[in-house]
């Protein structure tokens, strides 16, 4: 039986610079060793996944959509968090990054990313998510395809207000233009008021710079609202007294509400998606974990509901701590499955007092000509007799 000691210079040996103290290992120990135990490689200057983990992104030519269903806790890997690109990924050199302010400040400024990184630095946990972010078309859908256009990151920077300070925004500026350089250069018109309270111009996203995907050097970050204001390879804000009216605030991304029309629609309503059990999984007769995760663009989380019953019954679910403001929220319902069809669900309720909706609740809100934006229906699984879980898609009358 081996020893601590000789057990070590076993694994020293078998690691790819093993060679160089071959000789210094004598040969019974390295014919006595356990042979159920196996070596890899030495540690690498990037950590990897385990070869057994096999998680993806679902990608298309303009998104790819993060696995909710594979994840644990809130927190989004940075190479997993969601993509909506317009024209592709730009290579920007951040030793030649420039950001503009300008219009109706008192002091025009460009701030290079060291000078960005020079002011006060701020970290705060919250989600993005794609205003498009929802599927509905059949019954083999994963929590993925149905609305993986949602991911949670820390996000690190400097609070927007800090550079209007700087600038000296005029008292009559009341919208921003922020324009991304990126190909199709993505603008879109801002209120000046999310400025000064919560926006954050970001380089950093989990520890680390913001992947290439994600907006590298720098992004604009507006925690709640709809992902493409958020606008990523940020290069210039310009202030006004008036919206821009830019590609992406025309007819496109408008919807009816109650006969009237919304130019601007930024919040995210409040949503809640399980995630185990569903497609593709199988579940036994039993106690059953109900997980998943709800957040709002509106605030805090303050409570999901489990129905088990094809919502003809409401149970509090259990939310994982700290439930953070305008983020991912995990929730846990413990459930005891008599084997029978049913049909499960969640809805969560934020700290304003909305509940997410039934989609036909949204229906008779909006009207069937909905435009598929700022879509937050209720999704149901529906569990079979021998355990195979399938999506409930849903037509509106």
């Amino acid at each position: 039986m081996l020893g601590g000691a000789a057990t070590a210079a076993v694994m020293l040996f078998k690691s790819s610079y093993g060679k160089m103290i071959q000789a210094a290992i004598p040969e019974s120990v390295l014919q006595s060793a356990d042979p159920t135990k196996t070596i890899g490689p030495p540690p690498g200057e990037i950590g990897t996944r385990s070869a057994f983990e096999h998680v993806v992104k679902k990608t298309s030519d303009i998104s790819s959509r993060t696995p909710l269903q594979d994840l644990y806790g809130v927190i989004t890997p940075s190479d997993l968090h969601y993509e909506r690109h317009h024209a592709g990924v730009p290579v920007i050199d951040p030793h030649k990054y420039e950001l503009l302010i300008h219009g109706m400040v008192n002091k025009p400024m460009v701030f290079t990313l060291a000078d960005l990184k020079r002011f006060p630095s701020v970290s705060r946990i919250c989600f993005l998510e794609c205003s498009g972010n929802f599927r509905n078309s059949k019954e083999t859908l994963t929590p993925q395809e149905i609305c993986g256009l949602t991911s949670q990151s820390e996000w690190t920077g400097v609070m927007l207000s800090t550079l209007f300070r700087e600038v000296g925004v005029q008292p009559k500026a009341s919208w921003f233009l922020a324009e991304g350089g990126d190909a199709a250069i993505m603008t879109r018109s801002i209120p000046v008021k999310k400025a000064w309270d919560d926006a954050m111009i970001v380089y950093a996203q989990n520890g680390e710079a913001i992947r290439p995907e994600q907006g590298y050097p720098v992004r604009l970050l507006l925690p709640g609202w709809e992902g493409n204001t958020s606008v990523k390879w940020l290069r210039r804000l310009e202030l006004s007294d008036q919206p821009y009216m830019t590609r992406e605030e025309t007819s496109k991304y408008t919807y009816a509400v109650k006969d009237s029309i919304r130019q601007f629609s930024f919040e995210m309503d409040a949503r809640s998606i399980i995630t185990f059990p569903a497609f593709p999984q199988q579940v036994a007769k039993g106690w059953i974990e109900i997980r998943g995760i709800a957040w709002s663009g509106w605030g805090k989380i303050v409570k999901v509901e489990i129905s088990t019953d094809a919502g003809k019954t409401w149970q509090a679910a259990r939310l994982q701590e700290p439930v953070l403001d305008k983020a991912h929220t995990g929730f846990r319902y413990l459930w005891q499955w008599n084997g029978d069809t049913t049909e499960i669900m969640s809805r969560a309720i934020d700290e304003t007092g909305y509940t997410q909706p039934t989609l036909q609740q949204l229906v008779n809100a909006r009207g069937t000509d909905m435009g598929g934006y700022h879509m937050n229906p209720i999704t149901a699984w529906v569990i079979q007799r021998d355990g195979k879980v399938l999506f409930k898609p849903e037509k509106w009358k």
